[in-house]
């Protein structure tokens, strides 16, 4: 079997998509097979079988492990089943490949993969051999195997425990990978190896921590105080020399590359552990500050030389995953620091050296503010990459610029340490770091004078953002070496001068807004005559700033220009590229919508308008540039509606011709985007409408708009069509009504309702159909029952009978919605239309079933304050009816709780759905009734992890000052907790407003002086009776 494995695995290997599609078909096909996996892992073994072969044999096994192992594993398939026998020889096999110390680190990385799978399942039930036998092979194993072992342990800690599991080996497990992590005689990979096995023990330790305090803390304790001296030996190893191309991939015990890979484990263990248990290091924090400090002061040399002189690659991990570049080390270093500077004894350490008694005349020369302001610096500097990549790409330029990448560069991590430093003297000192770099003589110092400007713009944003005052001697003085800067021959400290200058004179405090005129003049004209994109790039962001802070007359001034430069600079670029440049058009519309709102009505008069839409047609994939485009379009709209009938015809007769237009461009190409975007602006322009609208509005938009509808299975598209034509209702159902469709002679109104029939019948899906609850409401409202006539009641029965089988939130609560506006003023004649309506399927029964099962299951997520308001109104007339039938239909009560301590991930819930009580719907109203109440002693929005941040704190001595929260994504507690957040419902804001709480409070009043209400009462949980006796109380204090 083995060689027609070999040959189907040859065959996916194939550049041909029909040969790899039937190979990958015939593996699957060998499913079935007991020898199929022990015939991959054969392979796998072989070294005579080439190493792409043998990774893809583990590759297939992988899928097959995640497919047929195990119920357990998320991806698993019904349909076949492995034997005992055979899985016992497969964990024997591929336990052995792991650990043989082959010298294929892919082989050994794949094979311990696909280890760890299973031992999330079978460990240790199913195979308690595993464990034990890994750490009796670890102190034996001969290098080449102990990375095997190392392996497959760490991955076997990251994924295959589980905290009963670790709390049972951890003693044991810790010891193992620390004798490891010490011994010199062992390769500095291994050794790295051991370090990142001890740095993920933390995440199952900060779990068992939630149950078992005590138990946890001493063991961590124990652990910290035997790892703290190693780890601070090894922050104190010098770096080797810089080596040679040639020496960069050697290995030997003092290895460049082993020696960053060992400093780096080392740093990002110490950052984990103060972040998840800062009192274990409390009596090191100087001790490891000052380490830290002392070297990233011996890497700026070296950082430069590699990065900044020369052109090293950068960024690099092992096969491993372990990173052993110098810029990792240095962000890891970096972002410790910032850690380390959250403690209160550090800060008051600096303090103290930056007392007066301690500085001699007041000057910083050499004071602790100055250093670090010199390593700041150092690793702001721009890189030969990053030169590179931004003179070949101005986009990406950008989103460096706007901190909007997902390249994470000691540039990015020293402008987060800097935001910790605005405490302190920091402009100051800045300043004659600034002063000595640009007096110095060599012009080939360009990279650290744009460092300098750079740290400095990231100390003006923090300082503006926290509302504290620039001083104003120092402001000028700045000033100066920004001047030099803007006429350097150098593009990027050229494009710095630009950047910072707005920056600097738009501070009110810095005493600078009299020059702002003159610099944004200057910036205006560099835009044409400068031949860098860079510099124009940044001038044009500039713009903002300066358009943000003049004066309105004169910003005014300074549209026609603005918007004559984008327009130009828009000309010179190559607009086929143009829409994967999501930054540049970003920056681009930004600009231009700070210029439009300087005076909205003057864009009628120059191309503004035009540029904008140009601009959109080419972003309209983008969410943000659609986002962008929209929001100026809206200000444009509300502004030129407000200014009367006149302006707003003009602006539509403007408008109109071009979005038709994009319309048509967009159905004829297929691209829904465009089109999308195109009924996005209709949309706006429709709702800042005012009543009437212009002659013929409905007739150039409808027929656009009844084409789309149904034509298209784009769910924005639909949904964006669907709320303008709702606008067009709201702002003149006269024109609707009376508009006739020349293509099909039908009237405005039966073409909405063949809409909103399409629309609710079963070929659209929940999201394509998402607001035609809103147009049927709108509908019905405008139109009313004497228009509607037969059609009223076949439009609800079709909403009810769609409403059975919709499955969003959001949609459910459209099409509930329906149903509620009009129980706000008939109640009785709602439910007794729907108790006539019967609904076929398995959800069916009659339509007062289904709908109220709906209406009562998804209430309390609803959100938006009128329909909040509009649904509690609701169901308290349909309460207060008492209606006989209601008692007889049964609904999902309350969760039935798990007692379990374990957070339930989202694997675990598909197995283990939650269970709910059944109850009748007065029970239910009641409780969704009680729900809306607001606690007085419970915050109405409570954030995420709140529950864990306001518990119990481990900094029992004070020692860390409180900081934003940081979400750390590497912890699986937070993993958990953000997968929970996955349900949508979650999302929506959902919050009652103070005269709706008013209007429950009376409710419940009333209600409970019926007779009915003390047996509902008794049915509630004591939560709810305590939230119905507190608020009681409230109104008999008041």
């Amino acid at each position: 079997m083995e060689q027609q494995v070999l040959q189907l695995l040859a065959a996916t290997l194939e550049s041909a998509p029909e040969t790899r599609t039937n190979a990958e078909r015939h593996l699957e096909q060998l499913y079935t097979n007991d020898a199929f996996p022990i015939s991959l892992i054969s392979i796998a073994s072989h070294h005579s079988v080439e190493p792409p072969l043998r990774q893809a044999a583990l590759l297939v096994l992988k899928t097959f492990v995640l497919r047929t192992w195990s119920q357990s594993l998320e991806e698993f398939q019904q349909g076949v089943t492995i034997t005992d026998a055979t899985k016992d020889q497969v964990r024997q096999s591929l336990l052995a490949l792991a650990t043989s110390g082959d010298q294929e680190r892919k082989v050994i990385s794949a094979s311990s993969y696909v280890v760890s799978k299973i031992a999330s399942v079978d460990f240790p039930e199913q195979w308690p051999s595993l464990l034990p036998t890994l750490l009796q092979l670890i102190p034996r194993s001969h290098e080449n195997q102990l990375h095997g072992v190392l392996v497959v342990l760490g991955n076997l800690v990251e994924d295959g425990f589980d905290e009963e599991q670790f709390g049972k080996s951890a003693v044991e497990l810790v010891k193992c990978i620390y004798d490891i992590a010490i011994d010199e005689e062992k390769k500095l990979t291994s050794r790295a190896l051991a370090i990142s096995i001890f740095r993920a023990c933390f995440d199952t330790m900060e779990l068992m921590y939630q149950t078992d305090k005590a138990s946890v803390r001493q063991f961590m304790q124990e652990a910290s105080d035997a790892w703290t001296p190693f780890f601070v030996s090894v922050l104190k190893i010098p770096l080797p020399r810089i080596p040679t191309d040639e020496q960069e991939d050697e290995a030997g015990p003092g290895s460049w590359r082993g020696i960053v890979a060992l400093k780096t484990q080392v740093v990002k263990a110490l950052d984990k552990i103060h972040r998840l248990f800062p009192h274990l290091l409390s009596q090191h924090t100087l001790s490891l500050f000052s380490t830290v400090w002392e070297s990233l002061q011996a890497h700026v040399g070296p950082y430069v030389t590699l990065y900044v002189t020369d052109n090293q690659q950068g960024r690099l991990e092992d096969a491993d995953r372990l990173p052993y570049t110098l810029d990792f080390l240095v962000i890891e270093e970096l972002d410790y620091l910032q850690t380390l500077f959250g403690s209160v004894t550090v800060k008051r350490e600096l303090d103290a050296q930056l007392a007066p008694d301690k500085i001699s005349n007041g000057a910083l020369e050499g004071t602790w503010i100055a250093q670090i302001m010199a390593i700041l610096v150092g690793y702001s500097q721009i890189t030969q990459e990053d030169e590179g990549l931004w003179n070949f790409d101005v986009n990406v330029f950008l989103s460096e610029e706007t901190s909007e990448t997902a390249n994470y560069s000691p540039r990015n991590a020293s402008t987060s340490l800097v935001q910790k430093l605005t405490k302190w003297p920091v402009l100051e000192s800045l300043l004659g770091y600034t002063k000595t770099t640009f007096e110095a003589a060599p012009s080939s110092n360009a990279r650290a004078k744009e460092a300098a400007l750079f740290v400095l713009k990231q100390i003006l944003d923090e300082l503006d953002s926290c509302s504290a005052e620039v001083d104003r001697i120092l402001a000028r003085a700045y000033l100066e070496y920004v001047g030099l800067a803007m006429r350097d021959d150098d593009e990027f400290l050229r494009a710095r001068g630009y950047i910072l200058a707005a920056r600097l004179t738009t501070i009110s405090s810095a005493g600078l807004l009299d020059v702002v005129p003159e610099y944004a003049q200057q910036t205006l004209n560099i835009i044409d005559q400068d031949d860098s994109d860079v510099v124009k790039v940044s001038c044009i962001r500039s713009l903002q700033e300066y358009l943000k802070t003049l004066p309105s007359s004169r910003a005014r001034e300074f549209q026609v220009q603005t918007v004559a430069a984008i327009s130009t600079f828009l000309s010179s670029q190559d607009l086929s590229e143009l829409k994967e440049s999501e930054d540049l058009l970003d920056t681009l519309v930004e600009t231009l919508r700070d210029a439009i709102m300087a005076d909205p009505s003057l864009c009628l008069e120059h191309p503004a308008l035009d540029v904008l839409f140009t601009m959109a047609s080419y972003g309209a994939s983008s969410f943000q540039t659609t986002m962008l485009v929209n929001e100026a379009f809206e200000s444009i709209t509300s502004s030129m509606a407000a200014k009367g009938p006149d302006a707003y015809s003009q602006l539509c007769a403007k408008v109109l011709p071009t979005l038709t237009g994009a319309l048509d461009v967009g159905d004829m190409t297929s691209e829904n985007a465009l089109s999308d975007m195109a009924v996005s602006l209709l949309s706006s322009l429709a709702e800042h409408g005012l009543k009437p609208l212009p002659q013929n509005f409905v007739a150039t938009v409808m027929p656009k708009l009844y084409r789309l509808l149904f034509s298209s299975n784009d769910f924005s598209l639909n949904q964006s069509a669907t709320v303008t034509i709702r606008h067009l209702l709201s702002r003149d159902a006269d024109q609707v009504f009376s508009w006739q469709d020349p293509a099909t002679g039908k009237g405005g109104l039966e073409i909405v309702l063949l809409i909103i029939d399409r629309l609710l019948g079963p070929d659209v899906d929940d999201a394509s159909a998402a607001e035609v609850g809103g147009l049927a409401v709108e509908l019905v409202e405008k139109a009313g029952a004497d228009r509607l006539g037969p059609y009223l009641m076949q439009l609800l029965r079709i909403v009810a009978v769609r409403l059975s089988t919709a499955e969003h939130a959001s949609f459910i609560q459209n099409l509930v919605l329906v149903f509620a506006r009009l129980a706000l003023t008939n109640a009785k004649e709602v439910l007794d239309f729907l108790a006539q309506v019967q609904v076929e399927g398995g959800a069916g029964g009659t339509g007062l079933e289904v709908v109220l099962r709906k209406w009562l299951e998804h209430s309390v997520h609803f959100s938006g304050y009128d329909a909040i308001r509009q649904n509690i109104i609701a169901l308290t007339n349909i309460y207060k009816l008492h209606d006989e039938r209601l008692a007889h239909i049964q609904v999902q009560g309350d969760l039935m709780v798990d007692n379990s301590s374990r957070i339930k991930t989202r694997s675990q819930s598909k197995r283990t759905p939650d269970r709910y009580s059944i109850i009748p719907v007065p029970l239910k109203l009641t409780k969704v009734l009680i729900s809306e109440l607001t606690n007085p002693l419970t915050p109405s929005t409570p954030g995420l992890m709140q529950n864990k941040l306001s518990g119990d704190s481990d900094d029992e001595d004070g020692e860390w000052e409180d900081e934003p929260n940081i979400v750390d994504l590497g912890n699986p507690t937070t993993t958990a907790e953000l997968m929970a957040y996955a349900d949508e419902a979650k999302w929506n804001v959902h919050q009652v407003d103070d005269d709706t709480q008013s209007y429950l409070v009376d409710f419940f009043k009333q209600a409970s002086t019926e007779p009915d209400f003390e047996t509902l009462y008794h049915s509630l949980t004591d939560e709810e009776r305590e939230k119905l006796h507190s608020i009681d109380n409230k109104q008999s204090a008041q």
